[in-house]
């Protein structure tokens, strides 16, 4: 069993599945460092694998972790500082000037309950990362909600007291076609030796795909995305 990367991954024949992803994320945390600051809540931390390099990086002095109740267990040593029951967070109004969450609203049943209660506890002008997922299958089923396009997911910011949103592409075509081919290799069945094989034909192309990609800027019609980053303000 390999150790997940999730700082500076590289691209192994073992992790063609995931590299792209955990890459692009690990991207986007880097330039979400420039955004965060003051007292942070990481909303469904699991592991917390980017604290010490967002403490590092930015001008956050504080770092809270926390999860829901029923979140599986990531690591046997690392715990959120405080988990919730998905209604209503342990914390008084108005008590973080920052949020990060990655590749956590796609879990929720109800993404108003999750932003209004970011929002309740963020202070005015507080700060609000995240990162989704699009072009991902299943995962933690059955706990797994929602796909969302930028247009609902400004929609649901305005709605829950953000402004000054923005909304980008974490990877265009060429990065789905490489993220696509990576997740068939590893995960559609293939016996052991096929799927080496596999990797090993198939990795030069993914490398060569995820080189040449250009992140679209706008979401038009028949445009294909991986995922999507997010930056807003509690107004």
């Amino acid at each position: 069993m390999h150790q997940e990367e999730f700082i500076n991954p590289k691209l192994k024949s073992y992790n063609l599945d995931t590299y792209y992803m955990k890459k692009s994320i690990f991207e986007n945390v880097k330039q979400s460092c420039t955004f965060l600051e003051g007292d942070l809540l990481d909303v469904g931390c699991g592991k917390m694998p980017y604290k010490e390099f967002i403490i590092t990086n930015s001008k956050v002095i504080s770092y809270v972790g926390l999860d829901i109740e029923s979140a599986i267990e990531y690591h046997s040593k690392i715990k959120p500082d405080f988990t919730w029951d998905g209604r209503r967070m342990p914390f008084k109004d108005k008590s973080f000037d920052s949020v990060f969450s990655t590749e956590v609203f796609e879990h929720c049943p109800d993404l108003d309950i999750i932003l209004s209660e970011i929002s309740r506890v963020l202070k005015p002008g507080g700060k609000l990362f995240f990162t989704v997922p699009f072009l991902w299958p299943l995962h933690e089923v059955p706990h797994d909600e929602s796909r969302y396009t930028p247009f609902h997911l400004e929609r649901k910011l305005l709605e829950n007291k953000f402004n000054k949103i923005t909304i980008e592409s974490t990877g265009g075509w060429d990065a789905s076609m490489a993220q696509m081919l990576g997740l068939w290799v590893q995960r559609s069945g293939k016996s052991r030796i096929s799927k080496k094989i596999w990797a090993i034909l198939s990795k030069p192309f993914i490398s060569k795909l995820i080189k040449k990609d250009r992140k679209l800027t706008e979401f038009s019609e028949s445009s294909m995305h991986t995922g999507f980053k997010g930056f807003a303000y509690k107004i």
